[in-house]
C-alpha cells in the first residue's frame, strides 16, 4: 500500500517522474503551490496546435488530509509564438477519469483525439494550459479518486506553481474541466475564495460534471440496478460499475478498516481487484469481460457502506464566486444528465450565476466538442468583465 502523500522536509530529495526520466531537483518544498521542477513534455503526448510543453512537478497540501505537502505532476502547454504583453492568461484544465494507477497520469500518456481538439481550442483562443495530474497520480501516494478537496488543491496549486516559476503567464485563470475534471473545476472555484484567495479567477467551464449528494447517489443506484440488461446495448459497459470500482479501490488502499465485500459482490471481486492497477480503458474490458452490471456487481448495501466515502465526494459549497458553464448531452451514460441538471438547479438557489447548455443525442464525450461554439462566447463574456446571461430562470421550469 501506497503512503497517502510523500512528507517533505528541510532534505534534499531526488525524485524520478513516472516517464522513468528524473526531474532535475531543487532543494525540499515548504509550503503548497511551487514548481519544484521541470522537464520538455514529450512530443507524443504533447498536442499539435501546442508550442512550448513542460511536464511539471510542484507542492500541493495532501487534500486527503487536508495538512502537510504532497507532491503533484502534470503538465503546461504553451500556444505558439510570441506571449501578449502581461502574458498568456491560464487555463486550469482538469481531466476526466483515467484510472488510479501510476502509469494512467495524463502527463506521461498521449492526449486522446478528443482532447487534442479541445485543448487546441482554448491555446487557439490564447490561453495556457495548466493541467493537473491529480495528486496520487504520477507519483508516491493513493488517488483518492473523484475527492473534491485532493482535485481542488491539486488544481489550485498547480497554476500558483506555474505562475510563480514559469515565464510569460499572467494570473488571469479560467477553469476548465470534463466528467471527473468536471467536479474538480467545480470544487476548485469553490473551494478557491478560501484556499487561494490570489488566483484571479474569471469563470468556470464544466461539461459531464458529477453531483453526489446521498440522495442523487442513492437514485441513481436504485435506478441501475433496476435497469434490465435487455434495456443495454450488446456488450456495452456500464460506466457505473468502473467507477465505482475504482471508488472502492481507492477507499481500500486509503483505509485498511474498508470491506470490499460490504460494496460488490464474489462475481465483482476480481475487477476489483484489478481496479488499482490497470487505467480505465482496461478495466471497461474487464468489466465486459466478467459481464458486470449494477444488479450484478454490487450488494444491496453498496450505498450505506459508501457512505463515508460520498462524504469526500462532495463539493464544500455550491455557491461559486464566479459565473459557472455547464454543458450537459442528454444521451450521457456516463454521469446521468437528471444528475447534472440537479446540479444546476441547486447552483442557482445557491447564488451561483449559472450558463446551462443542454446537447440532444450528445453522449459524454461527444458534448465536450460540441460545447466550444458556447463556450467560446461565455469565455469572451468573462474575460472580458461582464457578466454572462443566466440559465437559472430557465431551469426552474426544466
Amino acid at each position: 500500500m501506497k503512503s497517502l502523500a510523500l512528507m517533505v522536509s528541510s532534505a534534499v530529495l531526488f525524485w524520478a517522474a513516472s516517464s522513468g526520466a528524473a526531474f532535475a531537483d531543487t532543494p525540499a518544498p515548504v509550503a503548497a503551490g511551487q514548481l519544484r521542477a521541470t522537464e520538455p513534455l514529450k512530443p507524443a503526448w504533447s498536442i499539435p496546435a501546442a508550442g512550448k510543453a513542460l511536464a511539471i512537478r510542484y507542492t500541493s497540501t495532501n487534500g486527503v488530509s487536508g495538512e502537510g505537502v504532497a507532491q503533484v505532476t502534470g503538465e503546461v502547454l504553451y500556444p505558439p509564438g510570441p506571449a501578449p504583453k502581461g502574458g498568456w492568461p491560464v487555463v486550469a484544465w482538469a481531466h476526466g477519469t483515467v484510472g488510479i494507477a501510476d502509469q494512467c497520469a495524463p502527463s506521461v500518456n498521449p492526449h486522446s483525439a478528443r482532447d487534442k481538439v479541445y485543448l487546441g481550442e482554448w491555446l487557439k483562443r490564447g490561453f495556457a494550459v495548466v493541467a493537473t495530474d491529480y495528486q496520487g497520480l504520477g507519483g508516491e501516494g493513493v488517488h483518492a479518486y473523484l475527492n473534491t478537496r485532493v482535485e481542488a488543491y491539486s488544481v489550485l496549486d498547480s497554476v500558483r506553481a506555474a505562475l510563480s516559476g514559469l515565464p510569460e503567464l499572467r494570473n488571469e485563470v479560467m477553469i476548465v474541466g470534463q466528467s471527473q475534471g468536471g467536479g474538480a473545476a467545480f470544487a476548485a472555484t469553490a473551494w478557491a475564495p478560501q484556499y487561494a484567495p490570489d488566483l484571479h479567477i474569471r469563470g468556470t467551464v464544466a461539461t459531464g460534471i458529477p453531483f453526489m449528494t446521498p440522495q442523487v447517489v442513492d437514485a441513481l443506484f436504485k435506478a441501475a440496478r433496476s435497469q434490465p440488461a435487455k434495456a443495454r446495448p450488446a456488450g456495452s459497459v456500464d460506466p457505473t460499475v468502473a467507477y465505482l470500482l475504482l471508488i472502492g479501490a481507492a477507499e481500500a488502499e486509503l483505509d485498511p478498516k474498508f470491506d470490499p465485500a460490504t460494496v460488490f459482490t464474489p462475481k465483482a471481486m476480481p475487477a476489483f481487484r484489478q481496479a488499482s492497477q490497470v487505467c480505465l480503458k482496461n478495466l471497461g474490458e474487464v468489466v465486459r469481460k466478467d459481464g458486470l452490471t449494477p444488479s450484478n456487481a454490487f450488494t444491496a448495501d453498496t450505498p450505506k457502506a459508501l457512505a463515508p466515502v460520498l462524504k469526500s465526494l462532495m463539493y464544500p459549497t455550491l455557491k461559486l464566486a464566479t459565473p459557472l458553464f455547464i454543458g450537459t448531452g442528454t444521451a450521457d451514460r456516463d454521469v446521468s444528465p437528471l444528475g447534472q441538471v440537479a446540479l444546476a438547479k441547486a447552483a442557482c438557489k445557491a447564488g451561483t450565476l449559472v450558463q446551462f447548455h443542454e446537447y440532444p443525442g450528445k453522449d459524454h464525450s461527444a458534448t465536450v466538442l460540441a460545447s466550444l461554439p458556447d463556450s467560446a462566447t461565455f469565455v469572451r463574456t468573462v474575460m472580458s468583465g461582464q457578466t454572462p446571461p443566466s440559465s437559472c430562470a430557465a431551469l426552474d421550469a426544466h
